[in-house]
């Protein structure tokens, strides 16, 4: 039974009230979060107050609403109405917004519980949650070692025990590499299935709300209630059909892909946790169906290129005179703009603007931006080929386990570099979810990826599932998780 299930079935029958089961997590966060940094901020009177709702509607006999009554958290860049939400830079700290993200405004509709805000590298960009204003997140399994990024708290607030679940955002992996480090199930949806109205914006072409669990039926719990058409999002369409429902499917006979180029260069623990994993598969009755996609090669490029165009764009409204950050010593309306961005930006957010305005300027527009826009459509084009040769595509969520600490100051190039599997699906806007398939020789968790068609996010969360339910024993109970009860 998934935890969501569990904890709910405990409430309804009134074996434990939601008030007692929020103060057991707001009781372990205190005590945790000094080491693991996973929350920023703490909302605990919002998540007694919304626990004494459950209980009132469970005391009436009310049947509960799928995540009704589920302690969870969220990532520090989804706004949320009377909440500080600062995207763990200088720039909005104190920033209070005056509305819900709709993704939050879904779940607050159905009484979740929301225990604090998690960290995250600033604005989204980084690696290992280490750029955020409030220091990095760190791996429950290893605290010398990073919970990734950009979505780290998140991550660490799952593994680490003092969250059930937590949505985060996913532009080019943020999801999916720190579940994969953390030891976590984490979905990036489709590009549409899930509103971005209220997420603040690092690239818009390639930003989607994702989500982190501790299992696949957690996962498509959680999915089914937020992949909503919203009409305040222009991208939005929803998810079109239901997932949770559908991860008994036999997947024998289904087709799964292999690019070879996914495997260029990665660890030998991961490769070695892969092919155990497609071994359960072919056992499982799948179809392994080998192939190559050279375009693999040009998903960094591109990615990098497009994002940071974008979020110079997006990141140009901080500038002191509406709201956020503005510096207190200036001479003109300039030097009082570059001042405060100056001041305001850390390091790696003012590296990605500037770099991004330099592919945008006047004799560089055509070598750079132009080209990575043209590439683009011949990925898209690429992976809706091998969708005619397969059903889902497998490959290492991350070429390497956890970074230690510091790490990404020392070799950031090569940080850059463990994104070349989770990109890919951003660009071309596909589903794509992490899941847990080993350890390294460290004891760190390794992750598996699965890729599917546009829409077809219930056929990734089959995959995943019957993969789940044949390693339980073997993984599973390594992982050492556990609700709070």
């Amino acid at each position: 039974m998934s935890d969501i299930k569990y904890i709910q079935n405990l409430l309804g029958t009134k074996q434990l009230s939601c008030v007692e089961l929020t103060r057991k997590y707001l009781n372990a966060i205190e005590k945790e979060n000094k080491l693991l940094n996973a929350y920023v901020k703490i909302t605990d009177q919002e998540a007694l107050r919304t626990a004494e709702q459950v209980d009132d509607r469970i005391s009436r006999g009310e049947k509960l609403m799928p995540l009704e009554g589920i302690p969870m958290s969220l990532k520090d860049n989804i706004v949320t109405k009377d909440i500080e939400t600062t995207c763990c830079s200088r720039m909005l700290k104190g920033f209070v917004p005056i509305y819900d993200a709709t993704v939050w405004d879904v779940l607050k509709k159905q009484n979740a519980v929301l225990l604090g805000k998690t960290n995250m590298d600033e604005f989204a960009m980084g690696s290992s949650c280490e750029t955020s204003c409030f220091g990095g997140a760190l791996n429950p399994h290893n605290t010398k070692h990073v919970a990734g990024g950009s979505s780290g708290g998140a991550a660490s607030s799952v593994s680490g025990n003092i969250a059930v679940y937590g949505l985060g955002s996913d532009t080019g992996g943020s999801v999916r590499q720190p579940a994969s480090f953390c030891g976590l199930v984490g979905m990036k949806p489709t590009y549409g299935a899930v509103s971005r109205y209220g997420l603040i914006a690092y690239a818009s072409s390639l930003d989607q709300v994702g989500l982190i669990a501790s299992d696949v039926e957690d996962a498509a719990i959680i999915y089914d209630s937020i992949a909503l058409y919203d009409p305040k999002d222009a991208t939005s369409r929803g998810a079109g059909t239901t997932s949770s429902d559908k991860l008994d499917k036999s997947i024998k006979g289904m087709r799964i892909g292999i690019a070879r180029e996914y495997f260029d260069g990665i660890d030998g623990d991961i490769q070695k946790s892969i092919e155990n994993a497609v071994k359960v598969y072919e056992d499982s009755g799948a179809e392994i169906v080998y192939f190559s996609l050279p375009q693999i090669k040009y998903v960094l490029p591109v990615y990098y290129i497009i994002a940071c165009a974008e979020a110079s764009s997006n990141l140009g409204r901080y500038d002191g005179i509406r709201y956020g950050y503005r510096t207190e010593s200036y001479s003109d309306i300039d030097d009082m703009i570059c001042r405060t961005r100056s001041e305001g930006f850390g390091e790696e957010v003012k590296k990605r603007i500037m770099l991004g305005t330099y592919v945008l300027s006047a004799g560089y527009y055509d070598a750079y931006y132009k080209k990575a826009q043209k590439l683009r459509g011949s990925i898209v084009k690429a992976f809706r080929d091998a969708f005619g040769l397969c059903d889902v595509m497998l490959a290492p969520t991350v070429p390497t386990t956890a970074f230690e600490l510091n790490f990404t100051s020392r070799d950031p190039v090569e940080t850059y570099l463990t994104d070349i599997c989770t990109v890919s699906a951003n660009i071309a806007g596909l589903p794509a979810l992490s899941i847990p398939c080993g350890f390294d020789s460290k004891g760190l968790p390794v992750g598996m990826q699965l890729i599917g068609n546009s829409f077809e996010d219930y056929k990734v969360l089959n995959a995943a599932y019957q993969y789940e339910q044949q390693m339980k024993e073997k993984i599973y109970k390594k992982l050492e998780r556990g609700v709070r009860i």
